[in-house]
């Protein structure tokens, strides 16, 4: 078996198999590395609607998590391999997953100091231009889907050069972190054209739902409605391709900071009673929310964004024990979480898994409105520049400075950007949504309950408290959970 996620000899091979599965079903494994030039579902395709069945435990996955555990889908016959899973494994079987890029795993690095600044950036630069032209050669309009941090002010910068013909695309999704202030600056001084969506919450649930059954798995990201959103956006406006700035943090380190260190501590795997959280005294108040949930969560688990069910919810979500089963799932991760030499390298896990639901929502939301999918990150010669030829302080500097490198790129041509020093990202107006289209998810909730016979009860238990974001995250899970399974339940298939 190879030690490696995928390497360039395997770039333009088949990226999927097929295999006899139990009482005759096809199992199939498709291949979902960001290193990939495309993804190919058309495996799906040649199942019928028979050959589906859906996977209970990676339902449960999506509630406490907001995406499915890799190397699973939302089917039972279905698995794909991601980052840290050697496509050559049978995916179906007993797979080992494995991440080389963890600075204990770097050969030796340039000492501090020895590697002309100067030579390096530019090097940083060639490989960006490089990866971003390849990456984009079957683009005619590409739009960057740009937050004005630093990942996507450094795609801009080599985009002005590689691509120039590239639209940049801001969300406004609320008013807690607004980007476009920043992302405004950063496409006009490099002459790229700048685009603005405001969320409207109703308008971007309405694309979701008109593009359900061109979604070929599903994923809960919390910024999956953002991006159905702009994907539909991009289309109507001519665009035929997106550029992503994902990828990047799994080789430039993933840094604790003083919050991730708390909530490591917090984070107890207790059972408080549900009554707490309704009750007057927290009900209303976010923090307080977030601090009690924590306390019922796994320490690795903690480590992925957003406020999820807990499992006492969701064993009553599906009226049966499951939660334990999903957490189970870390079962394959659990070598390399214990291998890891610091909190640093474990928190980098916690990111390939997450990126996995990251990367989903991506590869879905795309292959749904038909558009061109590009990762200029994730890019073996640019990863490789920086995993073994950039020094350990280029790459997380004193007080768990995240990428050095990148924002020593981004100082050539500008000063100072507020979203360099306060990461930003895709917001969405969750409480909007749930006031909104409340009625229409209840619906869905009472149709669906063969699947989640609980989901009608706390829609119902927890209506008047969805103006705390706390709930309105478990609403959204919900809202986008439950329409995809009744496409797929009653779709002229089935």
């Amino acid at each position: 078996m190879r030690d490696s996620q995928i390497d360039e000899s395997a770039m333009g091979a088949t990226n999927f198999a097929l295999s006899p599965g139990p009482r005759g079903r096809l199992n199939v494994q498709i291949g979902t590395s960001p290193y990939l030039r495309e993804i190919d579902f058309s495996p799906l395709d040649r199942l019928q609607g028979g050959d589906f069945r859906l996977d209970p435990v990676s339902l449960a996955d999506l509630m406490r998590n907001s995406f499915v555990y890799p190397p699973h889908s939302i089917y039972r016959n279905v698995k794909l391999a991601g980052t840290g899973f050697d496509p050559a494994q049978d995916m179906h079987g007993d797979p080992r997953y494995h991440y080389r890029f963890q600075s204990a795993l770097a050969p030796s690095r340039p000492p501090p100091g020895t590697v002309d600044e100067n030579e390096l950036l530019e090097s940083y630069h060639r490989l960006l231009c490089d990866s971003i032209t390849h990456a984009t050669a079957n683009m005619q309009a590409p739009w960057l889907f740009q937050s004005g941090g630093k990942d996507s002010t450094t795609l801009a910068i080599a985009l002005a050069e590689a691509r120039p013909d590239t639209i940049c695309f801001t969300y406004l999704g609320g008013s807690e972190e607004d980007e476009v202030p920043s992302a405004r600056l950063v496409a006009k001084k490099l002459g790229l054209r700048h685009e603005t969506l405001v969320c409207e919450p109703e308008r971007a649930y309405d694309r979701y739902l008109a593009m359900l059954p061109r979604i070929p798995l599903l994923t809960a990201d919390f910024a999956l409605l953002s991006y159905a959103d702009l994907a539909t956006e991009v289309h109507a406006r001519g665009g035929d391709g997106i550029i992503d700035g994902l990828g990047a943090d799994e080789y430039f380190g993933a840094p604790l900071h003083n919050r991730e260190r708390l909530l490591r501590l917090l984070a107890r795997g207790l059972r408080l009673p549900q009554k707490l959280f309704t009750s007057s005294l927290v009900s209303r108040h976010f923090k307080l929310c977030f601090f009690l949930s924590t306390l019922q969560m796994d320490t690795f688990e903690r480590f992925f964004p957003g406020s999820r069910f807990s499992d006492a919810e969701v064993d009553a979500l599906f009226g049966c024990t499951i939660a334990d089963r999903s957490r189970q799932r870390l079962k394959p991760f659990r070598p390399d979480i214990d291998a890891a030499k610091s909190k640093e390298a474990v928190r980098r896990i916690a990111l390939t898994i997450v990126e996995s639901g990251q990367l989903a929502k991506c590869m879905y939301i795309a292959k749904a409105m038909s558009l061109r999918l590009a990762f200029p990150y994730c890019d073996e010669r640019l990863r490789d520049l920086v995993f073994h030829h950039v020094a350990d302080d280029e790459l997380i500097g004193p007080g768990g400075v995240n990428k050095v490198l990148m924002r020593k790129y981004i100082a050539r041509h500008f000063k100072e950007l507020p979203y360099v020093q306060s990461k930003g990202s895709f917001r969405f107006d969750l409480r909007g949504l749930a006031s909104r289209r409340y009625d229409q998810v209840r619906n869905f909730a009472e149709q669906a309950r063969e699947v989640m016979p609980g989901a009608p009860a706390w829609l119902d238990a927890h209506r008047k408290f969805l103006g705390n974001k706390f709930f309105a995250s478990k609403y959204y899970l919900l809202a986008i959970t439950l329409p995809w399974l009744l496409d797929r339940m009653h779709g002229p298939d089935n």
